[in-house]
């Protein structure tokens, strides 16, 4: 009589739907340098999780990329909008400023009369 033992096999897809569920963070650090004189450093942050376990972990950064996300667009396009009529009202208001002391008689030519 033999003794069969069950043996489980991940597929690749098992093993990427873990990952995907669970996430993955790889950390590390390069350091470049010459006689103890450190050059360069490179921090590598790498994280491998699904979208929605990024979002529970407070990743959603290309939701705010414009390039990844037509909201996101939008957004930053109503931003730009208010930025420039703000930016527009300013100058208005430093020009009239301007031209009213222009218009002022100036106190040297004044004085001399």
């Amino acid at each position: 009589m033999t003794v069969e033992h069950p043996v489980k096999t991940d597929t690749i897809v098992d093993v990427l739907e873990k990952i995907l569920d669970k996430g993955v963070v790889i950390a590390g650090d390069i350091t470049v340098g010459i006689a103890d004189v450190e050059l360069l450093t490179i921090k590598i942050r790498l994280i491998v999780a699904s979208v929605d376990k990024a979002k529970e972990i407070g990743l959603d950064w290309w939701e705010a990329d414009p390039y990844l996300s037509s909201k996101a667009s939008e957004t930053n396009n109503k931003a730009l909008e208010e930025e420039n009529k703000k930016l527009n009202d300013r100058l208005q208001r430093l020009e009239q400023k301007l031209d009213v002391k222009e218009s002022l008689p100036d106190k040297a030519t004044t004085e001399n009369y």
